[in-house]
């Protein structure tokens, strides 16, 4: 369930706030392959399993892309802000990728509330989205998320 702001001023008052966490997510071979086909790149690792079982991941793994991509799907899951005219994704500040998503794999986002400014009309928010993988040691992908919000 999402935290919810009901406004975008709220928003301003959020800084330091954990947001909580998306559903999991299955990342299977069809997934990678239809993102290979969207951004051709057919880079072995992703989309030979054969190849890839004797490859250093020992299976195909998802691409780094694909996984940042998430937090467009997972976002939504973990904040809503209400009575706003729209929202925008403005893009991102910084994007690490910690850790591989092996083809299996179950990964979910979870968020914090970075920063928060006033705009003309507005406001921006940071929001720290880590994607972890079920069981692993380390995230797949860290983003500080920019989105902004007009009532």
């Amino acid at each position: 369930m999402p935290t919810i702001f009901e406004q975008p001023a709220d928003l301003l008052g959020a800084v330091g706030q954990q947001l909580g966490h998306s559903d999991w997510l299955e990342i299977d071979q069809q997934r990678i392959n239809l993102f290979a086909d969207a951004t051709c790149d057919h880079q072995w690792i992703h989309v030979d399993p054969e190849k890839a079982a004797e490859g250093p991941f020992g299976a195909t793994i998802a691409h780094g892309y694909l996984t940042l991509s998430l937090a467009n799907l997972f976002l939504p899951q973990i904040m809503e802000v209400r009575n706003t005219s729209m929202g925008v994704n403005y893009g991102c500040e910084k994007v690490r990728f910690p850790a591989a998503v092996p083809v299996g794999s179950r990964v979910r986002g979870v968020g914090e509330v970075i920063s928060a400014e006033e705009l003309k009309g507005g406001v921006q928010v940071v929001v720290r989205m880590t994607i972890e993988i079920e069981g692993g040691e380390r995230p797949a992908c860290v983003i500080d998320t920019i989105s902004r919000f007009f009532p």
